[in-house]
């Protein structure tokens, strides 16, 4: 059973009681939820996802509940609480904006717990075995690249984490929804009519946001491992011709390694991590203005490097 297969009411009436859990990758998620504008969010964006039934119904990676305020203010500007383990972690968001919470609430836990992997802040597309690591600061265009080239054919992994295991080298998917900020999300409606696009969170601490469905075939393909084949740095510049320039192994090791969470956490384990990705990968700068330029650029480049042929 997937979550789409539960109508709106059963999910809603599973949400407020028992909870519902359901797989992402090597992750289990138990949620319970009492916010209403919630469940259509959860039924279109993880749709796809799939249920964990009996049994051991109580057991889970993540028990996560949206919850809002009990006092005074559920009449006057009413919030959204976000509970790992019954503890508030992150300050409060507006109770409409139930979805992002949920979606950052999620990072945050991933980011705090699951120190089994080299966890990477990267988004992660793979085409068969073979990886593509993208990193990124926020407005670099990481996200929205991820999202076009999703909906190009790839298979998504991950638009925030890459899950590095140590000892394999591996990449572990979770395919989560990909988060799209401001002028990207009109962006990415524009790219593809394939694009299944949540309702816009307006005035977030990052601007406008709304989330893009995860594929299907990336959902059914979660317990997919794939290989670090190739690193590219994105960089979006508004107007500026394309760029992709090869960075030289030596100097490789700090882009990969500034973005992971847990780096020193992990300790020897983690250099050797990073430096096995560095190894193995093709690791690339890449500035572009240009989503269908940027992703045709890379589908050459992939495609040239299973021949030997990459620059």
């Amino acid at each position: 059973m997937i979550i789409a297969d539960l109508s709106n009411r059963e999910l809603t009436r599973i949400l407020n009681g028992p909870g519902l859990r359901w797989g992402s990758g090597p992750f289990s998620i138990h949620l319970k939820n009492s916010i209403p504008n919630f469940t259509d969010y959860l039924s279109l964006i993880y749709g796809g996802h799939p249920v964990i039934e009996e049994p051991w119904e109580d057991i889970a990676d993540f028990h996560i509940q949206l919850t809002t305020n009990s006092n005074y203010r559920r009449f006057w500007k009413p919030q959204v609480f976000f509970q790992l383990d019954g503890v508030n972690h992150l300050a409060p968001f507006p109770k409409d904006h139930a979805p992002p919470m949920f979606e950052w609430g999620w990072n945050f836990s991933i980011a705090g717990r699951a120190n089994h992997f080299l966890i990477l802040h990267n988004a992660v597309i793979a085409k068969g075995d073979r990886a593509m690591l993208l990193p990124g600061i926020p407005g670099s265009g990481k996200s929205t690249l991820c999202a076009a080239m999703v909906l190009r054919g790839w298979r998504l992994l991950s638009d925030e984490f890459a899950l590095l295991h140590p000892e394999s080298g591996l990449v572990f998917p979770t395919a989560r929804p990909i988060a799209l900020k401001n002028q990207s999300i009109e962006i990415i409606r524009e790219f593809s009519k394939d694009a299944i696009l949540g309702p816009d969170f307006a005035k977030t601490r990052k601007g406008t946001v709304a989330h893009m469905r995860p594929p299907d075939d990336s959902i059914k393909n979660m317990d997919q491992v794939a290989k670090p084949t190739w690193v590219v740095s994105p960089h979006y510049q508004e107007g500026q011709n394309q760029i992709l320039e090869q960075i030289p192994k030596e100097h490789a090791f700090l882009l990969v390694a500034a973005n992971a969470f847990n780096y020193e956490t992990l300790g020897d384990a983690g250099f050797k991590a990073v430096a096995r990705v560095v190894k193995e990968s093709t690791i690339f700068n890449f500035r572009y203005s240009n989503l269908e330029e940027a992703v045709e650029t890379l589908e050459i480049m992939t495609n040239n490097d299973k021949k030997g042929l990459a620059p």
